[in-house]
């Protein structure tokens, strides 16, 4: 076997199936790896795109995405995508064509150092050869995988593609770490048991890591046991139920002071693999906390005087099993906090005028319970992120950590090739759209019915509200009007522009088939205000 051939095997072994990308001419080898394995190649409009649909497919899977690109631009323009999922906390192998090793040291044209330039946003970046081909799958598989998950890099030269594989041996590491329950618990220091005992106010504060250790029925059950409030981090929405009476917000989306306040009246926070990367206020709560999660509290965002590391739901239901049942808060307590919440999110409409939540309201309304919605970058995100109420994981796909606009569309494709029997709605403003537009193409190549909801306000919002608050004028926001039907036409989509609920919710439950269908709504900016 060939270099590429062990790589591909490699990958189909992995449970990988589709690779996303732009090839070049290091790629030809890769490619026809990939097709006698029958794995299937998604040809993105650039390479950017092609990583952040990588990226939605590990966020989907929980396996790493595989992202291609060849040397040179095709790699420099990668390099955004890595850096989403490294701080997307998302699985993901990037590989990047190279030129012949043997011109390496002397060859300028096109050559760019991809493990001096992917090093510093990756977990791990290297070149592979036909020696080290086998051993550098099986570390970067792990690595990718091993908390917290993130991006690799292997930079493949056109010399070694081809060539035969000295170190051929398909052998998949253990991905994830055993599990200990309640009974390996029971040695617990009395004295965290004791600290949560006291609490009277306590709120579980759940983030990615829960998300991806599938830790929500355990929170859910602690939460019951001791009253603790739930509040979600945005990445992780729908690992506990929002509809459960004990649940209490998302943490920084709309409307977040609530949230804030709530968090600073409680008397101890668990915080549950959540990661201080999604944070875009700062830590001002002074409660104490307690950091549960598979990874050390590193960061030091906020202080923490205990610490307890390892598998989560072990740990949860452990101490569960350590703990009396308390009082906490009641359904009540919560209750109020929630309309006091959503009161607020319609907060600044304009008469007479679709607002951003109305939106958010009907398209929630229309949509079936399993539909996947994925998110955009910008104000209408943080009104996705309160106002969208999944029941499971992965129903919500956003990035939140490095936060790229143009994020939206690339996962919405991806999601409907992974489950073409389920609702993907996009929601993208006028701005993400212009950045990735031409991906619009490639959903209705691939015959992908995607509803692509586009926030249409002719600015970047968030930009223009720092500069009203700062009391300067508008410069750099706008954004030229979006003629959404002829733009879709000319990609071979259906298009549709709406001004009013009752147009959106008849668009929205319309049946498109297998053609995209691309809705533009008019929408009054200024609810944002009230919100942010």
């Amino acid at each position: 076997m060939n270099v590429s051939e062990v790589m591909a095997r490699y990958l189909k072994a992995a449970g990988i199936r589709h690779l996303f990308g732009y090839p070049g001419d290091p790629s030809v080898e890769f490619l026809e790896g990939c097709r006698r394995e029958g794995m299937e190649f998604v040809l993105a409009r650039r390479e950017g795109t092609a990583g952040l649909m990588a990226e939605a497919y590990g966020m989907l899977t929980g396996r790493p995405g595989v992202a291609l690109s060849t040397l040179g631009p095709g790699s420099t323009n990668l390099v955004n995508s890595v850096a989403n999922a490294l701080l997307d906390r998302t699985p993901m192998i990037a590989i990047s064509g190279q030129i012949d090793t043997k011109r390496l040291p002397t060859f300028t044209h096109q050559v760019i150092d991809h493990n001096a330039l992917f090093g510093p946003i990756s977990k791990y970046a290297t070149t592979i050869t036909p020696d080290t081909v086998g051993h550098v799958l099986r570390k970067a598989h792990r690595v990718a995988m091993a908390p917290r998950p993130g991006p690799v890099h292997i930079s493949t030269p056109a010399d070694v593609v081809g060539a035969v594989a000295k170190d051929a041996e398909i052998r998949l590491p253990p991905t994830t770490g055993s599990q200990f329950g309640a009974a390996s618990f029971s040695a617990t220091d009395k004295t965290i048991t004791a600290e949560i005992s006291k609490a009277r106010r306590p709120v579980i504060l759940f983030g990615i890591s829960a998300m991806q250790s599938d830790a929500g029925p355990a929170i859910t059950a602690l939460a019951e046991h001791i009253g603790a409030a739930i509040v979600s981090s945005p990445m992780a929405k729908g690992t506990v139920s929002e509809d459960h009476p004990l649940f209490a917000g998302t943490l920084d989306m709309a409307c977040n002071q609530i949230v804030w306040s709530f968090l600073k009246d409680a008397d101890m926070i668990l915080a549950v693999g959540f990661d201080a990367v999604e944070l875009i206020k700062p830590w001002t709560v002074e409660t104490p906390v307690i950091h549960i999660d598979t990874v050390p509290n590193t960061d030091q965002i906020y202080a923490a005087d205990i610490e307890i590391v390892g598998p989560l739901s072990g740990i949860l239901d452990g101490l569960r099993s350590s703990l009396t049942e308390q009082p906490g808060y009641s359904a009540g307590d919560v209750s109020r906090h929630m309309e006091t919440l959503f009161n607020a999110f319609e907060d600044g409409r304009v008469s007479g005028r679709m607002n951003p939540s109305d939106v958010i309201r009907v398209a929630m309304a229309v949509a079936p319970e399993d539909a996947i919605v994925t998110t955009d970058v910008g104000s209408h995100k943080l009104l996705v992120g309160l106002g969208w109420r999944p029941t499971a994981p992965r129903r919500v796909l956003m990035t939140n950590g490095l936060s790229s606009m143009g994020f939206s569309l690339p996962a919405a494709i991806t999601a409907k090739m992974l489950n073409p029997d389920r609702e993907v709605i996009c929601f993208t403003g006028d701005g993400g759209l212009a950045m990735v537009q031409g991906e619009l193409r490639l959903a209705s190549a691939m015959k992908l019915g995607i509803k692509v909801v586009v926030f249409l306000d002719n600015s970047l919002n968030r930009i223009e509200l720092k500069q009203m608050a700062r009391q300067y004028k508008s410069i750099g926001t706008v954004i030229e009007p979006v003629a959404t039907v002829p733009l879709a036409e000319s990609m071979g989509c259906h298009g549709i522009e709406v001004e009013t609920e009752q147009a959106l919710a008849d668009a929205l439950a319309s049946k498109n088939g297998t053609t995209p269908l691309i809705i533009g709504a008019h929408i009054d900016p200024a609810q944002y205000l009230a919100q942010f």
